[in-house]
């Protein structure tokens, strides 16, 4: 190389250094009294295919099945920076019921989170025992037991408590009942109650996002993609098979089911270029 051509890219690194060091110091600091919002999009898929209802998908154990509904309680949502620090959501806003057939209600929208970036979210699938025995009254919104739209499908009122994951639909393998249908049911709840005896199905997943920030901003918006593969409900700590198993509610083995689906949500990617709205 001779003495032209190295000065030309002697130039070029410090004309890229500066450009570098110029783009580092335009950058705002975070400053965590500053407010800005993220996105959490809950994209429900069956393996490698796109959840969609009355589609056919095989389990683990070889059985054909498909959907006709799936909806599933998050709440107590957690962020924690790369630096530590961790934001709530408060409690009287962190409950969402999340449903395939309702676009909107799989896009939670978490607004006055403090500035920074972060690294994980954790949240609870399903309702934690204190709102199960709070009073009716104070249960509002997607927890609304007496309203159809909201949490009313999703309550046992015999058994005073929440439905925390709740799938329906038909499988060619599973036996017809009286109505001459091959249904399935896993209606899945369980807090505790007020004994340490008691069926507790409450599960807490944290979904480290490795590499990947989610970079909250005044007027940004960042959204994190969360899959939940509807797939992973029957394989896991335990495979599960529709046709021994072709109801499942308050039951011992509720739980074997609850330690599998626990796995069916996973951190996907983040869009960082979101503007709030």
């Amino acid at each position: 190389m001779n003495s032209k051509h190295s000065f030309i890219a002697i130039l070029l690194l410090v004309v890229t250094a500066f450009l570098g060091c110029t783009k580092a110091q335009v950058e705002p600091e975070i400053d965590s009294n500053r407010k800005g919002t993220i996105v959490l999009n809950f994209d429900n898929i069956a393996g490698t295919r796109d959840l969609k209802f009355g589609e056919n998908y095989t389990n683990a154990a070889g059985e054909q099945f498909s959907l006709d509904m799936f909806q599933y309680y998050i709440s107590n949502i957690k962020l924690k920076t790369e630096d530590g620090r961790e934001y709530i959501v408060p409690q009287d806003e962190s409950y969402f019921l999340v449903k395939e057939q309702d676009v909107k209600s799989q896009l939670i929208t978490l607004n006055n989170v403090p500035e920074g970036n972060y690294n994980s979210i954790t949240f609870t699938i399903g309702v934690d025992s204190l709102r199960n025995t709070m009073d009716v009254s104070k249960r509002i919104g997607v927890l609304d037991v007496g309203n159809a739209e909201m949490g009313k499908g999703m309550y046992w009122s015999w058994n005073s408590g929440y439905i925390f994951v709740k799938a329906e639909g038909i499988s060619p393998q599973v036996a017809p009942g009286p109505d001459g249908q091959r249904k399935f049911r896993y209606h899945i709840g369980g807090f505790g109650g007020y004994s340490s005896r008691t069926i507790n199905n409450i599960k807490t997943k944290t979904l480290d996002l490795g590499r990947d920030r989610a970079k909250v901003r005044q007027g940004k918006a960042p959204e994190v993609h969360i899959v939940v593969d509807v797939l992973k409900m029957f394989s896991g700590t335990t495979a599960i098979s529709l046709a021994t198993y072709p109801t499942v509610m308050f039951s011992p083995f509720s739980v074997n089911v609850a330690n599998n689906y626990v796995n069916m949500f996973e951190y996907h990617h983040v869009h960082n270029e979101n503007e709030s709205k």
